[in-house]
């Protein structure tokens, strides 16, 4: 006994393909990756540099490896974006019934049973009972044992155990009719070399008909597929796989897996599993009545369709993806020899879509336009980063590189020409071409640039 109480007491204290790009000035090709000596770690020390990931080797391993991290301004708003894009896809699906659903993190009320799960426990009393152990006989060590993980509490490895128990009150507002699923973002807890790190996952849990849960499996991985691609540079690199039989994991009956091409090699971005009806009925004791449904005139007990995303990975999977070391090329063909690191992020998830700077002119004049238009941009919900704050001096060109690292879509300058005639400057981080608009019309232009993409 004291050795099974003892198992169960866990304390939880860049490049690829070639594309090609005109401009009014410049032709630019892309060099593969294979170039880099190290790839990944030219990656992950410009998710540094472009305040994506916080400094230090804990915080890059960490998103390596698809855990949560110290993320920087530009990699929070990133894993915001990707989330908010997440909800809207299954919200939205159609000819579906998707219900958003808050589960905790932490509870005492363990249904899963598993004995790996991991707990929070008191360190003190803890502590307590290591100093007490040698004058307790076995018996009492195993009763402290005990009520030590009575008053502990769970934390959760997956989502899909909190909407199997959600899952009697949301089936009352549908009126027991199939099909329906309840979605979820949060964090789980992940074994990580020994000890426990933290994964930020999306859940969809789809009750179905026992007739329907195959084709609902292969409808949901078509339109995660399909989903993962759209704010792809290289859509390819996103595939799905069906799981061998004898990968499946407890009761899935079927599972397939949306994975991504790293240069070390693939990742899982996304499982799919066909789980049967068996989790349902243990959660509820195998109490039927509870969880039938209606499929048409008859009674049938639901089977269950788990689609988890590590949203932590994707985010490092479109970083990868979204990479491209460039060589200029003039209107004759001859090649620079300099290169251009640009993060080609999907406009939608472009973290900052303006980055304001000030040309030659007078300072106090200039300053006020770049905040007038900073705070219209903002209100608008377009986000801007106020680069013409930094006193540091910089070139036009080390700028240019610098927001091409940090995949701004738009760098604007204003000069005293803005203050004559209202003109800026408008680069493009994707075509580097530069061109002129009215102060007006930055906003709208951005938006709309912003929403096109998004529609394509």
């Amino acid at each position: 006994m004291l050795s099974h109480c003892m198992k169960r007491f866990r304390i939880c204290c860049v490049t690829r393909s070639i594309q090609t790009h005109t401009g009014n000035r410049h032709k630019t090709t892309a060099c593969l990756s294979e170039e880099d000596p190290d790839p990944t770690r030219a990656l992950l020390q410009l998710c540094v540099d472009g305040h994506y990931v916080a400094p230090g080797q804990v915080h890059s391993d960490l998103l390596q490896r698809g855990m949560c991290c110290n993320y920087g301004p530009l990699g929070l708003e990133l894993k915001t974006t990707l989330l908010e894009q997440w909800w809207r896809s299954v919200k939205r699906s159609r000819s579906t019934q998707v219900f958003g659903i808050s589960t905790p993190l932490q509870t005492h009320h363990r249904t899963s049973g598993e004995e790996g799960d991991p707990l929070v426990v008191d360190v003190k009393i803890l502590n307590q009972l290591l100093l007490d152990a040698e004058e307790l006989s076995k018996a009492q060590i195993i009763q402290r044992i005990q009520t030590l993980l009575r008053l502990s509490t769970s934390l959760r490895t997956n989502l899909l155990q909190g909407a199997l128990e959600q899952y009697s009150s949301w089936v009352e507002l549908v009126n027991r009719r199939l099909p329906f699923g309840l979605a979820e973002s949060g964090l789980s807890v992940q074994p990580l070399d020994g000890s426990r790190g933290e994964a930020t996952h999306t859940s969809l849990v789809w009750f179905c008909s026992p007739q329907s849960s195959s084709q609902w499996l292969d409808h949901w991985t078509r339109l995660r597929l399909r989903w993962w691609r759209k704010f792809a540079l290289a859509p390819s690199e996103f595939s799905s796989r069906d799981v061998p039989e004898k990968e499946l994991q407890g009761c899935a009956s079927r599972g397939v897996k949306i994975v991504y091409s790293f240069p070390w090699g693939q990742e899982t971005l996304e499982n799919l599993w066909s789980l049967g009806d068996s989790e349902l009925l243990q959660t509820y004791d195998g109490v039927r009545a509870k969880i039938q449904c209606r499929d048409g005139r008859k009674l049938v007990i639901p089977h269950v369709v788990s689609v988890v995303s590590n949203m932590d990975r994707g985010m490092m999977a479109y970083m990868h993806n979204s990479l491209q070391l460039l060589k200029k090329h003039d209107g004759k063909q001859k090649l620079y020899q300099s290169q251009r690191k640009v993060l080609k992020l999907h406009p939608v998830l472009a973290p900052v879509k303006v980055a304001l700077e000030m040309g030659r002119g007078a300072t106090l004049e200039l300053r006020q336009v770049c905040e007038g238009l900073l705070q219209e941009l903002l209100e608008a919900g377009v986000s801007a980063w106020p680069g013409y704050m930094d006193t540091t001096s910089s070139s036009m060109e080390q700028l240019n590189t610098k927001y091409d690292q940090m995949g701004v879509l738009f760098t604007v300058v204003i000069d005293d020409k803005t203050l004559e005639s209202g003109l800026l400057q408008v680069r493009s981080r994707d075509s580097t071409v530069r061109e002129l608009k009215h102060v007006s019309e930055v906003t709208g232009f951005v938006r709309r640039y912003v929403r096109g993409a998004h529609n394509m």
